[in-house]
């Protein structure tokens, strides 16, 4: 059944009002991050010291374009929801203990900047990536534990594969997984945290969908991977593989003791798809035949909004506590800020977004890249 664009693929009675009261409800409760010691606030406030950081050596040399000419910022925005400007084609993005902060990867520069309201981006650490095509620095998330041990985790593309390096402060990125298959396109990938020891990997299928079938490769996979320490490549532990047939990624994202989300790209159609916190899988929950080009999610109490490229706007979807979809997902922030891409909920409830207009796809502004704070309002329709 389509609904105004939107396809609906499970049944389930529709209850009018449903999706803008649970969502506006949830995301003014409850953050999606798993760990409730990172929501409290660093005293001092958190920083990184710089770091250089790149994949082990024996990777072959790096393809990056160079960083973009200019200052990182601050450029003159007048719409108070933006926090950072003058940026590269964002990756992934995370919120950062105390949410006032975030950590905003550059996608073809292979940077993490710490951007906040008021103040400049700031380098904390640098990656060797292979920026061409759709690959590069891709996504990030923060270890369980990163108050005390600033670790992060990176999705990145090299010259021969797609894999998983942990960053620590003054180091060099250390592999955590490699052998993801790479290709000229089909290289997107997500990461995020589902407990302190279970990393969730969301691979693209580097353009062949065989492979995302696949139980020997790695390609098109939703994996955990529970041995988060560096391993000597061709040693390392091989990860659980969760849902199988992803088409090129968009996101991942955890709602705490419910569900994973997982959005991909198919040629059929966009989708959304559904694991239980037993295991079971629902899949889709909903699709977009037309495309909009689903990327990264957040998730909170039976709720997931989901950041739409091509479709320019923010769908936020209420699902029913058996995980179905019965209404129309709202759309927020259409055709405001752009090209929309990485996502994270902060502990205040307000989702930071990372705009990708630079991508050769998009018709920059004098201040993209940008990251940008939304609600999601009480009322349907837009935001304002």
């Amino acid at each position: 059944m389509t609904v105004g664009g939107w396809r609906r693929k499970t049944p389930g009675r529709t209850v009018v009002g449903l999706a803008v009261f649970v969502v506006t409800m949830a995301l003014a409760s409850g953050c999606a991050r798993f760990d409730e010691s990172a929501s409290s606030p660093f005293s001092p406030e958190p920083s990184i010291a710089p770091v250089d950081v790149s994949p082990e050596s024996e990777a072959p040399e790096s393809t990056t374009p160079e960083a973009p000419s200019g200052p990182l910022g601050p450029c003159e925005d007048p719409d108070p929801a933006v926090v950072a400007t003058c940026l590269d084609v964002t990756g992934g993005l995370v919120t950062l203990p105390g949410g006032t902060a975030a950590l905003v990867a550059e996608r073809r520069t292979g940077r993490i900047l710490e951007v906040a309201e008021g103040v400049e981006p700031r380098e904390i650490a640098h990656v060797e990536v292979d920026g061409s095509s759709d690959g590069g620095l891709l996504d990030i998330a923060l270890s369980p534990t990163f108050v005390e041990d600033r670790l992060i985790y990176a999705y990145i593309t090299t010259a021969t594969d797609n894999r998983v390096v942990r960053i620590a402060p003054g180091d060099s990125a250390k592999v955590i997984l490699s052998g993801i298959p790479r290709a000229q396109s089909g290289n997107r990938g997500s990461l995020e945290f589902s407990s302190p020891t279970d990393l969730m990997v969301l691979t693209s299928d580097a353009g062949n969908p065989a492979a995302a079938a696949d139980p020997a490769s790695l390609a098109g996979k939703l994996l955990k991977v529970t041995h988060l320490f560096p391993a000597p490549e061709g040693a390392q532990p091989i990860p659980e593989v969760v849902l199988s047939g992803i088409g090129t990624a968009g996101g991942v994202c955890v709602d705490p003791g419910i569900a994973t989300w997982v959005t991909d790209r198919t040629a059929l159609e966009d989708r959304l798809q559904r694991v239980g916190a037993d295991g079971s899988v629902t899949s889709p929950v909903w699709t977009w035949p037309e495309h909009p080009g689903v990327g990264g999610c957040v998730a909170a109490e039976n709720v997931v909004a989901v950041s739409l490229s091509d479709g320019q706007a923010m769908s936020a979807l209420a699902a029913d506590p058996n995980g179905a979809v019965t209404a129309e997902p709202s759309v927020v922030a259409k055709d405001k800020y752009g090209r929309l891409n990485g996502a994270a909920l902060g502990s205040d409830g307000l989702i930071w977004v990372g705009t990708v207009n630079k991508d050769g796809v998009g018709r920059p502004g004098p201040n993209d890249d940008r990251v940008v704070k939304m609600p999601l309002p009480a009322g349907g329709g837009g935001f304002d």
